[in-house]
């Protein structure tokens, strides 16, 4: 009786599966009588069945040994394949965090799709989302992590495309499909093949396999290189991270979730494969391209005039972090830095949907002055803001001291990206605060009423949790201890954040008719607003060489494949049209006729000795 919450745990992903079927009933295609809205009204309390029953799981294994439940899916010539669950601390707290902000991204959404005629088919595909996520985080098995994470890609598919009647709308969702399909095709191949030396996907058993196996470099590099491509692509890192900018055309609510959890997904998977990482030299692979894709974002972040895209500029930085964690082995610190970017995302995310529905716009050069006006939104935006960063004593700085420690013994030099990467994401986060929230109000936010309440509340709740957050991790001793870490590393990162800070205000909030941009050239300007020409590379190399290809290979179906065929039918119609004047019904006709052919055959004969 005492663990009954969590022996039936895996209950929770099945509540947003009830509410996601129960939304459709609310279609406009299947429900003419009445509104669409009883669908969200559903869907929220179904998942505060399913935050409740985590919660009170929580309760139950918190310092408890780590529980399994195994259920066999397929038994076939010797194929063992079990649906395997991991009850745990850490997975459980995860169904905790998913479900939580699940709650309070659907409590949003009444506000923010007040008057879109798609409730059921939205708050329908956001209980798929929860379903895949909650599946997902209980998952112990490598082969089931990959069917949610394509449930996931196809949740994000179908809601990115939500409004489908816009022509930008349907091209970010193909877009965001196909490019993750890159990485998918990898990580299919690495499961496959890890399967073949293994003979198991369980996570637990992979880890105990690793510890004695003895493969040659050159498989482990190629494996493990496989296995990151998925994760790499879900986590929008380089040079598959231009998904997430076109997955912004899909609704605000969804984007929190999207871009606060379901981006982390990858990353989750990749801490759970550490121990078979570690048998290759992949790690410093995945270590440059988290740097490099910290750095380049962080920068284009800087160069966004969107406030959208500059957020997820934001987080696709964010995540190079979570990679170099990863790389590095410091676990730990990469489930800190996603808790917590988790919160401080959703609450920015929240800050930015006020004002988009209101103010009607998002390039943030057109707005101003309205934090007199919207001061609840931009307290939001400055704490999820400050909670990412190194701001003492906000989450954010407790994960990032708690990296930069354990970079600074095993890895310096990452250290440095760091404490750089912290400065840029602390300077675009202030100038955009500067621009929306300070100075004098122009032309489209002269008029900037505050939102409905169903927008204000969860959006108050969730700062009050991020203001309070270190204080939750601390009572749970999940927060490093101060006495043991580098003070030199935190007073770096303080600085850094300090010093972004200080500079985007100085530059941002002083009135000046001098523009920040005149600071820096033009052709500097340019590159980083079009994400470095990343996309005009890929137009120019890959896309060029696939058309071509595909050219090439039309050319001989059509003038060689179907050539060939083509000829062997008319051959067949000639001799048929030349035999039709031999069946005279004269014998001696007959007799030529099988002479001619026994001549043709002794002669084709006589050529291929």
């Amino acid at each position: 009786m005492e663990q009954m919450f969590s022996d039936k745990i895996w209950l929770v992903p099945c509540y947003a599966l009830v509410g996601a079927i129960l939304a459709l009933i609310w279609s406009p295609g299947i429900s003419k009588k009445t509104g669409s809205r009883p669908a969200g009204y559903i869907n929220l309390a179904m998942t505060c069945v399913a935050f409740i029953h985590s919660v009170l799981a929580l309760q139950e294994v918190w310092q408890q040994p780590i529980q399994e439940i195994r259920f066999p899916w397929l038994t076939a010539a010797g194929l063992y394949i079990s649906f395997d669950i991991k009850i745990s601390a850490i997975t459980v707290g995860a169904l905790v965090l998913i479900t939580g902000l699940n709650i309070l991204a659907q409590l949003y959404a009444i506000g923010y799709m007040e008057m879109d005629w798609g409730w059921g088919r939205f708050y329908a595909l956001m209980a798929f989302f929860e379903a895949g996520l909650c599946g997902l985080a209980l998952c112990n098995s490598l082969f089931f992590s990959y069917v949610f994470l394509e449930l996931l890609t196809l949740a994000t598919y179908l809601i990115v495309g939500f409004w489908f009647a816009q022509p930008l709308v349907v091209t970010g969702a193909r877009d965001a499909f196909w490019t993750k399909r890159v990485g998918d095709l990898l990580l299919l191949i690495g499961i496959i093949a890890l399967w073949s030396l293994t003979g198991t996907w369980n996570y637990d058993d992979l880890a105990q396999w690793a510890e004695v196996a003895n493969l040659s470099p050159l498989t482990a590099n190629l494996l493990c290189l496989a296995l990151i491509a998925g994760p790499l692509a879900k986590c929008a890192q380089f040079p598959l991270q231009l998904w997430l900018d076109e997955a912004m055309e899909g609704p605000v609510p969804a984007s929190m979730l999207r871009n606060s959890i379901v981006v982390a997904t990858g990353a989750y998977v990749l801490i759970q494969l550490q121990p078979v990482l570690a048998q290759s030299s992949i790690s410093i692979v995945m270590a440059i391209v988290g740097s490099f894709t910290a750095i380049s974002a962080s920068l284009i972040a800087i160069a966004q005039i969107d406030i959208k895209r500059t957020l997820s500029y934001s987080v696709i930085a964010y995540m190079g972090f979570v990679f170099i964690a990863v790389a590095v082995g410091a676990n730990h610190a990469a489930l800190l830095l996603i808790l917590i970017h988790a919160i401080a995302m959703t609450l920015l995310y929240m800050s930015a949907g006020s004002i988009i529905i209101s103010n009607i716009t998002q390039d943030i050069t057109m707005l101003g002055g309205i934090f007199s006006r919207r001061p609840v939104s931009g307290i939001s935006f400055l704490v999820g803001a400050a909670s990412l960063i190194a701001v003492p004593p906000l989450g954010g700085f407790w994960a990032l001291v708690e990296l930069g420690d354990y970079l600074l013994a095993v890895q310096p030099i990452f250290l440095g990206i760091l404490v750089l990467v912290d400065g840029l994401t602390a300077f675009n986060l202030m100038r955009v605060f500067s621009l929306v929230f300070g100075g004098k109000p122009q032309a489209m936010s002269k008029r900037s009423p505050e939102v409905l309440w169903a927008m204000i509340l969860p959006m108050t709740v969730l700062a009050g949790v991020t203001l309070h957050f270190p204080l939750i991790l601390q009572q749970f001793n999940l927060l490093p201890t101060w006495i043991n870490l580098d003070k030199n590393v935190a007073l770096l990162l303080i600085s850094s954040s300090f010093l972004g800070i200080s500079l985007a205000a100085f530059l941002y909030l002083r009135g000046s008719k001098n523009q920040p941009g005149e600071l820096v050239p033009s052709l500097i300007q340019k590159t980083l607003a079009n994400d470095l020409y990343i996309q005009e590379i890929y137009r120019l190399t890959i896309v060029s060489l696939i058309g071509v290809t595909s050219k090439v290979v039309a050319w001989c179906d059509r003038y060689i494949v179907d050539g060939a065929v083509n000829l062997v039918g008319v051959g067949t119609l000639f001799s048929g049209q030349a035999l039709r004047y031999s069946t005279s019904g004269q014998s001696q006709f007959y007799f030529l006729s099988i002479i001619l052919g026994t001549i043709l055959l002794g002669l084709m004969f006589g050529l291929t000795l």
